[in-house]
């Protein structure tokens, strides 16, 4: 099974690239929702990352992709733009998940 990336920067992809993962660059919420739709479609494609601004641009129906979907699995990366507070933010999964405060 294969990773994909939709992201709306160069940069963000031609990391993911350097990883070996594939993916295209997409700006407006229909190329965002064919890009997705056509990753589901594909029987090799297990996950899914999106950029945090692709995935605040269309919330609601990936949202409901990822409520009705069994495949791919949509995984939120933030991009360069985005906030630097992973710790932060991993640690509150955790807090959240596991009821202690880390």
């Amino acid at each position: 099974m294969k990773c994909f990336i939709i992201s709306d920067n160069n940069d963000t992809l031609i990391g993911m690239r350097l990883a070996g993962i594939e993916g295209v660059v997409v700006h407006k919420r229909g190329e965002v929702m064919e890009a997705l739709a056509g990753a589901a479609k594909r029987d090799d494609i297990a996950v899914v990352f999106m950029t945090r601004k692709l995935i605040e641009q269309c919330g609601e129906e990936i949202a409901d992709m990822k409520l009705t979907l069994r495949r791919p699995l949509i995984v939120e990366i933030p991009d360069r733009h985005g906030d630097s507070r992973i710790v932060e933010t991993l640690s509150g999964y955790v807090s959240d998940a596991v009821g202690i405060r880390i």
